[in-house]
Formats: C-alpha cells, sequence, structure tokens
C-alpha cells in the first residue's frame, strides 16, 4: 500500500534531513519540498561528493524520481538556476521531466534581498540573523497580496504590471527611509524573462499533480527545511524564519488534504544546534562547543556560519513531537558522540527556581532558563562503521533508548556518518 510521509526537523534546523531524505527517496516515487527558500541547504554525501542543494528538492539525487518544488515555497530563479547547472556538472539531474515548480509558489525578486539586508543593518543588536536571501519580504509580500508568481511570469503582461506597481513602492521605500537606491523596471524585467526562457517548462499546476500521483497509489516524501523551534508559529519568535516549518504545511504547502499524509517523521541530532540569534538554553561555551563543532562539522550549508553548538535538550524534542504528531524519529550524527566520556540530556529547565518541563512560548523567558542535566556515560568507541543497531556500544543504546524516553517518540533509524550507507534503519516507514 503506497504511503505519503513528511519528514520535518525536530529542533533548529541543520539535523540532517537532507541526507535522510535522499535515503528515504529509493523508496518514494515523488519527493516534494513544501515551505521555505533558499535559506535553508540540504547537504548529501553520494559516492564520497558532496552536494548542496537549497531549492531541488534531496531526491534529485536518484534517477526517475518526481521531484517537486511545491506552492508553499518562495524561489530565487536565478539560484535555482546556478543549482540546475551545478547538478548537471555533476551528472545528475539529466531528464527535465524530473522536476516540477508550482505555478502558485511565489518569487523572491532582488528588492526583497535589498530590503532583508538593509533592515538588519538597522537593526543593529537586535538583528535576527537572517540569512539575507530576500525569504522574508517575499513572504511579506504573499501576505500582502501584492506578491509576484512562478506563474506570472508565463504571461508577460501581467507580470509587467505587478512588477510596475511592486516598483513603486519598494523603491520609495527603498529611497526614502533607507536611502538607498531604487531599481529599473526594464531592467528587471528582461533580467526574469531571461529566466522564464530557461524555467518555464518545469512550471506548472503541481497540486494537480500531487492529487493525481496520491489517487495513483505513489508513493510520495514531503521534504522539510528548516526545524520546528523555527516554526513563524510555533518557533523561538521573533527568532524563526518565515515560514511555518512544521507537519501541518505539507499539505497547506503542496496543495493536497491533511488526511492524505500518512506518517510525520521528525529528525534531530544526538545533540543540539543553532545557526543565528535567539535564544538557545543548551548551548555550551569555550572548548567544549568548539570541540562538537569541529567534530560534527557545523558550519552552515547555505552561509558557512559557524553553528552554536550544545547538548540534546529533550524538553524541545519533546514539544516538537507534540506540535507535529510524530509518530517515528531519526537520531542523527550519533558517531560525533564518540569520543566523549560523558554526556549531558537536558530534561527540564530552571526559571525563577521554579521547575519547568514544557517548553516556553515566550522567548524572553526561554532564554532565562538554566537546563537541569541528566549525566550519561560515553562510549568512547567508533560506531561509523556500525551497520546494525545491537552492535552499537552499550552505551550508545542506552542513551538512545534514553532519548526515546524522554521524548516520547521511537527511533527509527541511527544516522553514524556522511555517507548513504552510514545509517542504521530499524523501520522503513513506507513499508
Amino acid at each position: 500500500m503506497a504511503k505519503n510521509i513528511v519528514v520535518v526537523g525536530a529542533q533548529w534546523g541543520d539535523e540532517g534531513k537532507g541526507k535522510i531524505v535522499d535515503i528515504l527517496s529509493e523508496y518514494a516515487d515523488v519527493i516534494v519540498r513544501f515551505h521555505g527558500g533558499n535559506n535553508a541547504g540540504h547537504t548529501v554525501v553520494v559516492g564520497g561528493e558532496k552536494f548542496i542543494l537549497h531549492l531541488i528538492p534531496s531526491g534529485i539525487l536518484h534517477k526517475g524520481k518526481k521531484c517537486i518544488i511545491g506552492n508553499g515555497v518562495v524561489v530565487d530563479p536565478e539560484i535555482l538556476l546556478e543549482e540546475i547547472n551545478t547538478l548537471r556538472s555533476k551528472g545528475q539531474f539529466q531528464d527535465d521531466s524530473n522536476l516540477l515548480i508550482s505555478e502558485d509558489a511565489h518569487l523572491i525578486m532582488p528588492y526583497h534581498k535589498k530590503l532583508d539586508a538593509v533592515r538588519e543593518r538597522i537593526r543593529g543588536k537586535l538583528k535576527i540573523g537572517t540569512t539575507g536571501r530576500g525569504i522574508g519580504p517575499a513572504y511579506e509580500d504573499k501576505v500582502a497580496r501584492c506578491g509576484i508568481r512562478c506563474g506570472d511570469l508565463l504571461r508577460e503582461e501581467v507580470f509587467r504590471e505587478k512588477l510596475k506597481f511592486n516598483l513603486l513602492e519598494k523603491n520609495q521605500l527603498l529611497k526614502n527611509l533607507f536611502h538607498e537606491n531604487g531599481f529599473e523596471v526594464h531592467d528587471m524585467y528582461n533580467q526574469y524573462l531571461s529566466y522564464t526562457e530557461r524555467i518555464a517548462d518545469y512550471i506548472t499546476n503541481t497540486s494537480s499533480y500531487l492529487n493525481n500521483a496520491i489517487n495513483k497509489q505513489k508513493n510520495i516524501l514531503f521534504e522539510g527545511a528548516q526545524g520546528t523551534l523555527l516554526d513563524v508559529d510555533h518557533g523561538t519568535y521573533p527568532f524563526v524564519t518565515s515560514s511555518n516549518t512544521v507537519a501541518g504545511e505539507a499539505a497547506t504547502g503542496s496543495g493536497i488534504g491533511p488526511t492524505k499524509l500518512d506518517r510525520i517523521i521528525g529528525i534531530s541530532k544526538a545533540y543540539t544546534t543553532r545557526v543565528g540569534e535567539g535564544p538557545f538554553p543548551t548551548e555550551l561555551q569555550g572548548k567544549e562547543g568548539e570541540r562538537l563543532r569541529e567534530e560534527g562539522g557545523e558550519y552552515g550549508a547555505t552561509t558557512g556560519r559557524p553553528r552554536r553548538c550544545g547538548w540534546f535538550d529533550a524538553v524541545a524534542v519533546r514539544y516538537a513531537a507534540r506540535l507535529n504528531g510524530l509518530d517515528g524519529m531519526v537520531l542523527t550524527k550519533l558517531d560525533v558522540l564518540d569520543k566523549l566520556d560523558k554526556i549531558m540530556i537536558c530534561t527540564g529547565y530552571i526559571y525563577k527556581n521554579n521547575i519547568v518541563k514544557d517548553f516556553p512560548a515566550d522567548s524572553n523567558i526561554l532564554n532565562n532558563c538554566k537546563p537541569i542535566y541528566e549525566i550519561m556515560g560515553g562510549w568512547q568507541e567508533p560506531t561509523s562503521s556500525v551497520t546494525k543497531l545491537d552492535n552499537l556500544p552499550k552505551s550508545a543504546l542506552k542513551y538512545i533508548k534514553r532519548l526515546e524516553e524522554l521524548t516520547g517518540v521511537s527511533i527509527i533509524m541511527v544516522s553514524v556518518g556522511a555517507g548513504r550507507k552510514e545509517a542504521i534503519m530499524m523501520e522503513n516507514p513506507f513499508q
């Protein structure tokens, strides 16, 4: 029986979703990216070669798989074309029919990127820590009902009129409020028409395509970006991304009914990382944090920024499990902990001398929470060559079991390295 599986991040992003989606894509017919933009980077290692994907689903690295950029995504066509060119130069994505782009996906325009950068600059110490890719301003225009969608590129007059209207406002904002240069309609119009010539054949009604695929009993994999704690509604607001990152967005951002989703799988590191600003209760300062960063190669795939590192936060992941309705979890980067003699797990917080067991909705409260730690023994043995769960060191098995108890979610796969084969699958969600 066909299944529709959603994969979402259970922390602050960067959990290794790209690798897990790549593994699960072998069993899927269609892979869908349903939110976010090129502010997310999924790193996949195939045959020793590293691929970093920003917009195209990770399933593109498997031949014959249909990959869809859904309506919930905001698309920078320049970045998309760079990604396509890079894939082709490495012998991937040789069949144009394997990529579809929703006609309802909104476009990132040059003025979005400029506004993003200017706002971060003037915020100073209060900056959010965006990637400066124009994601937030593009979503703003979507909600303000003045956004330009991929389908508009196929209707030149419609595109020109929308662009003219938007630049009237954006140029006023840039020049009069931020004292920046504006944009010329003619230049931008021609620039985007040149993109259209290369991506027009991908643009279609992907909602209809997906629903037809479901009716034909195809296996569909929905690929989330970022992580639950960056969700614009449920994350550590305002230090969040500009889209909904939780599993419910898989339906909204791809144009299918929520009853069509069969299983929700969360991805979590064996520790915790965060990029950008915002509260992070288990963050490690000094040598301990640096050791995790270097062992785990914790630098942003999109920006190269060093990630903040800390111990596993069971309070946060338990919160993510509730929001997403997780019924399975993948634990990644277990091997990064191989050399440690002791490992800490955050089981609760202290706030104003009170014990807090639930993840606070208020970032100011979270920022002043102190973690309560449970100490576990490390295993100090290499795990990267292990292919069966029972062959892991006993202390590693105890650690995995304890994380299951604290989060209330069964761990169905453990990743012990960057490569496709460096993963122990206990349960295949498609089977």
